[in-house]
């Protein structure tokens, strides 16, 4: 009965071991993509026909 409980115990330290790296690789995955979404909705709009001043000072 020993033998049993080690191999549980050992299945469920890398189960958590698995699960909090999956959580970590979500967390990061959420940041970088919502940084890119972000970029992403600050484009301006620019109406067709209007030039823009170009300030060289």
């Amino acid at each position: 009965m020993q033998r049993t409980e080690e191999v549980v115990a050992r299945a469920l330290a890398l189960v958590a071991q698995s699960k909090a790296l999956r959580e970590r690789h979500d967390k990061e995955r959420k940041e970088i993509y919502g940084r890119i979404e972000i970029a992403n909705l600050r484009k301006p709009h620019v109406p067709k026909g209007i030039q823009l001043p170009l300030n060289l000072q």
